[in-house]
């Protein structure tokens, strides 16, 4: 009854209420599913593509869509030059391609899967937003590719490449930049660029030295994650956000803490989850771990463990992020796991391997079908059932995704490593 109760009480806040459109990373209600959405479930090379354009230089970053245009990132591989292309939705043809970014000495990545072109840029009305981190952050005419403001003073040393996408709230735009340096999140003027609040993170990492400078650099203080927001029945909507070592939530118009969460984990890729009164927080590399804790909007401080409701160590996914379906939440982990587990309990359901390795994150379509695409190349159209994992149909395509596939009325649009394709039926 509780679990009910807190249902009603909160929801995820919609940009696009028809699904006409992708305008953000993980869709019109930053949850992964695709409202209206029925594309076809089955394609390949050779069947259902409507066209597939090459993409140069390199991103995993997902492509939004709003009316007849698609928006996305790309960067030289040498990380030195950063650039935004926008498509035409019809054709797939680029119409335009905007150089906006350039660093002389761009951090190495060393050993990772990221890249320089992660982070998914948002689309709202009439502009679009462009983030690449700490090398830049642009607000572009959605239609024509005028730059209306940038930003290129926010500190971040992100290590191994940015990773977050953007967020929004009514008129701001909110940045996260978890690096090794510092941790803060920065809500900016959509308008003009100019910073309305920024807050840093409170984490205390327990690893700085009698020096006074942390002991231990690189990959333990970092992470790559989007923050959800939450919207009330009631009272201003707040928002989750994932770091290293604690998740926090926010006062969506001041940035002020509400509450925190700590854990072990670092390097965080999969962003949090609510639904049923409960949200769920994937602790990231270590040892990645999913917890669920009861929320409402009443909760302040520093929650323990004592109040978890759950929480799952087996086959939890360190980059993708799950989605719930009903009663049930799906994820899909690095080493090809696929796995149901019941929300209220965290009983596992089933948790079976398919054939691949699983870095974006899944979309659900309108009939609850989950799609979830490889780094090899192949896709998988799952039943979202709790008797056992039911694969409907597994297509493939020539070079694999790290990018999760966008979804919107009856068509698909599949970011691989080399093209970007439209699949829609005949």
């Amino acid at each position: 009854m509780r679990l009910l109760l807190l249902t009603t009480l909160f929801s995820v806040p919609l940009l696009s209420l028809s699904g006409a459109d992708w305008p953000q990373f993980r869709g019109p209600l930053g949850t992964g599913h695709a409202p209206g959405a029925s594309p076809p479930l089955e394609w390949s090379e050779s069947r259902h593509v409507k066209w597939k354009t090459p993409i140069p230089h390199k991103g995993w970053s997902t492509p939004v869509v709003q009316g007849e245009v698609i928006w996305l990132t790309t960067a030289t591989e040498d990380g030195k030059e950063y650039f935004a292309l926008r498509l035409n939705r019809k054709t797939g043809a680029v119409e335009q391609n905007v150089r906006l970014f350039t660093s002389e000495a761009p951090e190495p990545l060393g050993n990772t899967v990221n890249g320089y072109a992660s982070s998914s840029p948002l689309i709202d009305g009439d502009l679009v937003f462009i983030h690449f981190g700490s090398y830049g952050t642009a607000a572009l005419d959605a239609r024509t590719g005028e730059e209306k403001w940038r930003r290129t003073d926010l500190p971040c040393r992100h290590y191994r490449g940015p990773g977050s996408s953007l967020a929004h709230f009514k008129n701001t735009l909110i940045l996260t930049m978890d690096g090794v340096d510092v941790q803060y999140l920065i809500a900016l003027d959509k308008q003009t660029g100019r910073t309305v609040w920024k807050t840093d993170r409170t984490t205390d990492f327990k690893d700085i030295g009698p020096d006074g400078e942390p002991e231990l650099e690189g990959d333990l203080r970092k992470a790559y994650t989007t923050p959800l927001m939450i919207e009330p029945k009631t009272g201003e909507p707040w928002f989750i956000s994932t770091g290293a070592k604690a998740t926090y939530a926010y006062d969506s118009a001041t940035g002020q803490e509400r509450w925190s969460a700590l854990y072990d984990g670092f390097s965080n890729a999969s962003s949090p989850v609510f639904a049923h009164g409960l949200v769920f927080i994937n602790t990231g590399y270590g040892k990645a771990n999913l917890h669920a804790y009861p929320v409402d909007d009443s909760t302040r401080g520093r929650l323990t463990t004592d109040q978890l409701a759950w929480d799952c160590l087996k086959r939890v996914p360190q980059r993708s992020t799950p989605v719930v379906v009903n009663n049930l939440l799906f994820m899909f982990d690095d080493g090809g796991f696929a796995s149901c587990l019941d929300v209220a309990t965290g009983e596992i359901k089933w948790s079976e391997r398919l054939d691949g390795n699983f870095s974006g994150s899944p979309v659900v379509l309108q009939d609850g079908t989950i799609l979830a695409c490889t780094e090899q190349g192949a896709s998988y159209a799952l039943a979202p059932t709790a008797e056992k994992m039911t694969v409907l149909h597994t297509n493939s395509l020539e070079t694999g995704m790290l990018a999760g596939p966008v979804a919107v009325e009856n068509a698909l649009y599949l970011r691989t490593k080399s093209h970007l394709y439209r699949i829609e039926g005949e």
